[in-house]
């Protein structure tokens, strides 16, 4: 590796081309949020108690729908590295600031790290700490992929005053806090299917908390909302896109609590949760690009 980078620093590559790659990045780490939900949620964790094959000996490959799940997830996983790899190698090519490499270096990293500590959460029999885990690690990486996939692009927002970008880190953290939150909703829930697996507290608090939490990011998102449309700035639309997801993902949730949480309408819940994180990523990252006013 220590060889190759400065190779590839030597190299040009399209804009086209990295920004397809960002994509591309981005859309797996969504897609890996979705397809490990749907691990958890219809009881496959332990469908592959073996890795990287699903069985041990020579039986490497799935032979049920339990593992069939477990193991696709496995390689859309096995995918999303590559991505990832690709992606962080292809920035070296181009002219772009070192924290970009950074941080996609960092995406590469934590979705490498996915395949390990998936092994650990199977061989613990998915202790409900390390299932927890491993989704908020692929909400942190789908983080850092939404960063590269800005700037390879090269979407940027007005300039706005600096108090206006601090309330932005604040949604932001109620944010991270609204889905840590409604991590251990789930994990405190009903599910995953028929395997008996602890519970991480219990379900009537961790909604309580995750309730408010929901109400404590709409607001203080809705405040933010009503100045930068008063103002008429231009990233109310990537604002109005955190309002719809989030009108969305908030009406399945009642949905889904008062149909007793049917497992296919909290995967709908979690993907919708991973899609809101992704775009107050994007929403606040915008907020703070170009940078500081003069």
């Amino acid at each position: 590796m220590e060889t190759s980078l400065p190779r590839l620093r030597g190299l040009t590559i399209s804009a086209q081309t990295f920004r397809r790659a960002a994509l591309a990045n981005v859309l797996w780490l969504f897609v890996i949020v979705s397809s490990g939900a749907t691990v958890r949620l219809t009881g496959s964790g332990l469908g592959c108690e073996h890795w990287p094959g699903c069985n041990a000996g020579t039986r490497i490959f799935p032979t049920g729908y339990h593992s069939y799940v477990e193991f696709s997830n496995r390689v859309v996983s096995g995918v999303a590295v590559f991505v990832a790899l690709g992606t962080w190698l292809l920035a070296f090519a181009r002219p772009l600031p070192s924290w970009v490499r950074w941080v996609a270096g960092g995406a590469f990293v934590g979705t490498l790290a996915e395949a390990p500590l998936g092994a650990i959460t199977v061989k613990y029999h998915l202790n409900p700490w390390l299932v927890g885990s491993h989704f908020l690690l692929s909400i942190v990486v789908l983080m850092l992929g939404i960063l590269v996939l800005l700037e390879a692009w090269g979407i940027r927002g007005a300039s706005v005053p600096l108090w206006v970008r601090r309330v932005g880190l604040v949604v932001g953290a109620a944010c991270a806090v609204l889905v840590v939150t409604g991590t251990f909703s789930t994990a405190a829930g009903p599910h995953s299917g028929s395997i008996a697996v602890p519970r991480v507290w219990s379900f009537e608090p961790a909604v309580w908390l995750h309730v408010r939490a929901t109400a404590v990011f709409g607001i203080s998102f809705a405040l933010l909302l009503v100045w930068l449309a008063v103002n008429r700035y231009r990233q109310i639309g990537a604002a109005l896109a955190v309002l719809g997801v989030l009108a969305v993902q908030m009406a399945v949730g009642e949905i889904q609590y008062h149909t007793k949480l049917p497992w296919w309408l909290v995967l709908t819940h979690v993907t919708l949760a991973a899609a809101l994180w992704a775009a107050v990523v994007a929403f606040v990252a915008l907020l703070w690009r170009p940078g500081r006013i003069a």
